[in-house]
């Protein structure tokens, strides 16, 4: 029986650190980590180590949500891990259990994992409708741009690259910059530098 952890951050620009000092605590074999939107379900390592899950197996997430997004693709994962005699752990879902393989356990899992969506899906909805009073009262402005002028990290990654003595992907691992943004943010400061010599002609 192996401890097996999975972990999956949304974006390059998120850290996954909690999630894996989380797992290490309980103490895994094997963890499989992806940067990918928990809406894609196109996803290499979670394929991967279902693929490899072998007889007595327990997969550990920190959050159900981390693992799937919906009660559909719950349940047709707990099926696939079922039907290869593994286990599924949620350390902030606590009431999940698949060892115990009985009529009961099944009805918790189909609540609770109602619950679980519902709760998803009214956060949404409470943004969506923030959203919509803030327009109406002219208080939206879309979202806020997280590397800012005065960011540390990302002043730190474009000196590091103006002096051109590190590779771009050894920036982004120096100062945990995601290369997207990083070449986001040189891109609009070419453009700012542009419109500047510009209006000085």
């Amino acid at each position: 029986m192996r401890k097996i952890g999975y972990i999956r951050v949304s974006s390059d620009s998120q850290n996954p650190a909690r999630q894996i000092e989380q797992l290490n605590n309980i103490g895994m074999d094997i963890i499989y980590e992806e940067k990918i939107s928990g809406a894609n379900t196109n996803r290499s390592e979670l394929k991967k180590m279902l693929e490899e899950l072998k007889l007595g197996d327990e997969i550990y997430v920190t959050d159900l949500t981390r693992i799937t997004r919906s009660s559909q693709d719950l349940f047709k994962l707990i099926s696939e891990i079922k039907e290869k005699k593994g286990n599924l752990k949620s350390l902030k879902d606590t009431w999940l259990d698949l060892s115990e393989d009985s009529p009961y356990s099944d009805f918790l899992i189909t609540i609770m994992a109602g619950v679980n969506q519902l709760e998803r899906d009214l956060i949404r909805m409470r943004q969506q409708e923030g959203i919509e009073i803030a327009k109406k009262m002219g208080k939206y402005k879309g979202r806020v741009k997280k590397y800012h002028e005065d960011h540390s990290g990302m002043n730190y990654a474009i000196k590091l690259y103006e002096e051109g003595k590190f590779p771009v992907k050894e920036i982004c691992k120096i100062t945990n910059i995601s290369r997207s943004s990083l070449y986001r943010k040189l891109q609009d400061i070419e453009v700012y530098q542009q419109k500047k010599i510009k209006n000085n002609i």
